[in-house]
């Protein structure tokens, strides 16, 4: 499920899976598959100050109206719009244990795209660290460097429900070694985020 994290652009603003049977993440409005993002991350931690470069994300940026409503595609009642489609192919568990994070979700990722094409094409986004104050904007979203690690703890914990079986996919378990190993100051201190139960 999409959690309320701080931006200092937006306050706040919803990033995560919104259904667990796929890997796609919403910052909002802007789409994008945790497998990139993480990846994109990983990139980031290779960087040396100094030297960073801007990177171009793609992303599927919806309409509002488009997007359809979480709380109603989950309880089965409204099956409008991008979400609605997903929720009509991925149920909601009737079984609370069965509410994990599959993370085998990446497996759908052909079918997340055919059903997404419907509603927007894909678009690029460009990434890009400021070295003086640390922070990161995501397309139009800004965050400090502590709520940047805040959204990459989301990634690695699964997100609220969670990894199922605590199994993550192994783009999760490089992005996590890669930034614990970084010296690029835009990760000092994420060890401790990530430690956070």
């Amino acid at each position: 499920m999409p959690l309320l994290f701080e931006s200092i652009s937006h306050g706040e603003v919803p990033f995560g899976f919104f259904n667990i049977e796929t890997d796609m993440i919403l910052l909002d409005n802007y789409f994008f598959f945790a497998s990139d993002v993480s990846d994109h991350i990983s990139e980031m931690a290779v960087m040396s100050q100094g030297n960073a470069r801007p990177q171009n994300w793609e992303t599927y940026i919806l309409d509002p109206q488009k997007i359809g409503n979480l709380m109603g595609a989950i309880a089965g009642i409204d099956l409008r719009g991008f979400i609605g489609e997903v929720y009509s192919l991925f149920p909601f568990p009737h079984e609370p244990d069965k509410f994990k994070q599959n993370p085998e979700g990446f497996k759908t990722r052909a079918m997340m795209e055919d059903i997404i094409k419907r509603y927007t094409e894909p678009s690029h986004i460009k990434v890009i660290i400021d070295e003086d104050t640390w922070t990161i904007s995501i397309g139009g979203y800004r965050f400090s460097r502590q709520g940047f690690h805040e959204l990459i703890r989301y990634l690695w914990l699964g997100g609220y429900p969670r990894w199922k079986d605590s199994l993550r996919p192994d783009y999760i378990v490089r992005m996590k070694e890669t930034v614990e190993k970084t010296h690029y100051p835009l990760f000092d201190g994420i060890n401790k985020i990530l430690e956070r139960p």
